[in-house]
């Protein structure tokens, strides 16, 4: 993948056809759609910046899914192609690129944002250009009625739903005084600001909270500010940084750590096996899709091997490239509901945009299957936002067994908006 235009055309896909078995060449699959001309899909893509792991992965698990719609005969018999553009992880260029898919590269849709910031910095200006724009970030802003009715987060679940589905856990089984330890932008804000109320419900208490600088490099001294009287620790840190954050946090508690409880996002990316992280062995997770293979799941499997990712949840073919495997789900995700919603529509081009929003917001319920490996879910039309199974693993002997998997139920709350009722 490049920073700049990836593709995925009829000639590339046809090489992913095993040995050439295929009865017709891949360019006769086409052959019945109104044109042949691509769907473009404009891939934003943290290439640089503090999403660059994320990132890649994004990228690997977007290649892999449009491989595979295209091996299936592309969308309403057309061909995907996938057009990347670096934004840098930082919004101002998020909507250069938005820009750019619009009125340079004459995108169908914009997809795959990431990093809340980027998104909030991104969707005002897909919302002007009227471009559909799939996210696939967990932030709170979509369903909290912050952007527009351009902006769906149809793949992956947002961070209000991940901890409401979290606290009882949390409150029941490890302790009652919390203190959290988040990055100070929106992705953190909305951890700071919907945990307090979810333990609260399930009878604890946020003793402290402590934002930390997404750029920070050292952590140790952030660490004297956790009260005293905490009992569970609750950290989610992304960027870099993240392993630094973890080992200095080991450091700084020894063997008299409080209970701890992380976002896998600390870790994401991170070799469990890597020196320091030893005393992180007993402590829990929150995972978006478990990283290590649980031995059970034939969707999740078919996944793997299509993305390049073993059962530990690193690279086949480098086992110390781990992947983002908590969130690049949301990429295939997404990119499948992509395709039902223009075949919904009928989609034939820019002119069906606002078909394919409304196809998408029609949808409800999402069964368990190769098109939505992660598990069963909820897409709730009105806020744009998907509702699904949460997990909560524990590290044992260097690996994430899944010790708890939260309901679809778990982890719903209230409309805070109805988009449906906005105008285009």
């Amino acid at each position: 993948m490049t920073d700049t235009k990836t593709t995925t055309t009829r000639r590339s896909a046809l090489k992913t056809l095993a040995g050439g078995a295929a009865a017709l060449p891949l360019w006769a699959r086409y052959t019945h759609a109104q044109t042949a001309e691509p769907i473009k899909i404009g891939f934003q893509v943290h290439s640089t910046g503090i999403g660059a792991a994320y990132g890649r992965w994004y990228g690997r698990t977007t290649e892999a899914a449009a491989a595979l719609i295209n091996e299936a005969g592309g969308i309403n018999g057309r061909p995907v192609e996938i057009i990347a553009e670096d934004d840098g992880t930082d919004p101002r260029r998020g909507a250069e690129v938005v820009e750019k898919f619009a009125n340079q590269h004459g995108c169908d849709i914009g997809f795959g944002t990431l990093f809340s910031h980027v998104v909030m910095g991104s969707a005002p200006r897909a919302g002007e250009l009227k471009l559909p724009y799939f996210v696939v970030s967990e932030g709170h802003h979509v369903a909290s009625g912050a952007l527009n009715r351009w902006t769906l987060q149809p793949g992956i679940t947002d961070v209000k739903s991940q901890v409401t589905a979290m606290a009882p856990f949390i409150s029941g089984t490890l302790g009652k005084k919390v203190t959290m330890i988040y990055p100070d932008y929106a992705f953190g804000h909305d951890h700071r600001d919907n945990l307090k109320p979810a333990i609260e419900a399930a009878g604890g208490e946020v003793v402290g909270m402590i934002p930390i600088p997404p750029t920070e490099t050292s952590f140790t001294r952030y660490f004297p500010q956790i009260p005293r009287d905490t009992e569970v620790l609750y950290h989610v840190m992304i960027g870099p940084a993240v392993l630094t954050f973890v080992k200095e946090l080991g450091e700084f508690f020894g063997p008299s750590a409080p209970a701890i409880f992380g976002f896998i996002d600390s870790l994401e990316a991170v070799d469990l096996s890597s020196p320091g992280l030893e005393f992180l062995d007993g402590t829990y997770f929150w995972e978006g899709m478990p990283r290590y293979s649980q031995g059970n799941n034939e969707y999740d499997a078919f996944y793997r091997e299509k993305v390049g990712v073993d059962d530990n949840g690193a690279s086949v073919s480098d086992p110390s490239d781990v992947s983002t495997y908590a969130h690049m789900f949301g990429c295939w995700e997404t990119l499948h509901i992509v395709k039902a919603g223009m075949e919904a529509a009928g989609y034939s081009g820019p002119g069906d945009r606002q078909a394919l929003i409304e196809a998408v917001e029609a949808m409800t319920d999402m069964p368990q299957s190769n098109e939505h490996p992660q598990g069963a879910k909820v897409f709730n039309g009105k806020t744009h936002q998907v509702f699904g199974h949460q997990y909560i693993s524990k590290v044992e002997g260097g690996r994430l067994n899944v010790v708890h998997t939260a309901s679809i139920e778990d982890g719903m709350y209230p409309d805070e908006v109805d988009y449906t009722t906005m105008s285009f």
